[in-house]
């Protein structure tokens, strides 16, 4: 399914990591043009066999839909992880901004501060990138840029060099170089269970929980997140791509002592994506809440909400075709 070791709150879904993305300025090509995102995906009300077929979220019953089988989820999963590598190719040709906003607490739970960075999110030389632009509003000094693109120089190298070794020894890893967790994997880690068909923003989708086995033997410090992870994706029938997932992390995780990643017990996570320009789905939404850090990758210790939005391509030869805007995300509670 495409889940990279890097972005261990991230599950199967699009290759770049939004809650601390890392980047260049893109190559110089002509203005690029706004791609206007579709509405996001509204989290579906639990649903039950009897339910009725509707367009927000419940279980398909009635008609046609209900009555078709549901698919072999293994299966199923394995073309969620193929398509994702084939829609890479598509999503390097896009760009898109992503407002991160972060809720700190201090020792005792309480809200300590409201931090928030904007980022150009985009595919350079292979790797997905992206470019801190603002920090609490406010455009970045020349100092803080030129640290800005030392860290982008140092991240990007880092990453081919991760990829280059990867490939010597034979590994599967993503743009990043980073470990996937392949869907026949994860499978052997843990199993979905109680699938069902429900509609979201008119189109068919899959559900199905997961739960890892905690009996299951890791090869990684990667697989045991995994294992010690449940949680629910919807998987959109037509496309067999991920459109969304939400879990929680039933252990504490350590690596390297805490330093290299950090993931308390009951931490959870939920991302979402959108499909863009009626082409490829993008990234859309993701949240956390409790306490986890993963190198670069991401970090926050209370509640971080990543919003992405203004898709744009920037190919000179791209058609731009605009798709039904969304609706204003909900702010964050004070």
């Amino acid at each position: 399914m495409g889940l990279p070791e890097g972005s261990a709150l991230s599950l199967p879904g699009q290759a770049n990591t939004v809650a601390q993305p890392s980047g260049r300025q893109p190559a110089q090509q002509e203005p690029a043009q706004t791609v206007a995102p579709s509405a996001p995906v509204t989290p579906p009300a639990p649903a039950t066999p009897s339910a009725p077929a509707t367009n927000d979220g419940k279980t398909v019953e009635d008609g046609k839909a209900g009555e078709r089988p549901l698919p072999d989820i293994a299966a199923l999963m394995h073309d969620v992880e193929t398509n994702q590598r084939a829609a890479e190719a598509i999503e390097k040709d896009y760009l898109y901004r992503s407002l991160v906003t972060e809720q700190r607490l201090d020792s005792h739970g309480g809200l300590k501060k409201i931090e928030t960075r904007e980022f150009e999110v985009f595919w350079e030389n292979g790797v997905p990138v992206g470019r801190l632009e603002k920090k609490d509003g406010q455009e970045l000094s020349p100092d803080e840029q030129k640290k800005e693109s030392e860290r982008i120089d140092k991240d990007s190298e880092k990453a081919k060099e991760r990829r280059e070794k990867a490939d010597e020894e034979g590994k599967e890893s993503d743009a990043r170089g980073h470990e996937l967790m392949t869907a026949s994997r994860a499978l052997e880690l843990g199993s979905f269970t109680n699938a069902r068909r429900v509609q979201l923003n008119g189109r068919d989708t899959i559900v199905a929980d997961y739960a890892g086995d905690p009996k299951a033997k890791t090869r990684t410090k990667f697989e045991e997140v995994v294992r010690d992870m449940m949680g629910t994706v919807w998987v959109d029938e037509r496309d067999r791509v991920l459109v969304k997932a939400e879990g929680h992390f039933v252990n504490n995780f350590k690596i390297g002592g805490g330093l290299v990643a950090n993931i308390q017990k009951g931490t959870s996570f939920a991302m979402e994506q959108r499909k863009v320009n009626g082409e490829v789905w993008l990234p859309a939404r993701f949240e956390g809440q409790g306490s986890a850090r993963a190198l670069l990758f991401l970090g926050f210790n209370g509640r971080v909400e990543a919003v992405e939005s203004d898709y744009r391509k920037f190919k000179a030869t791209s058609k731009i075709v605009p798709v039904e805007s969304p609706t204003t995300p909900e702010s964050m509670p004070k």
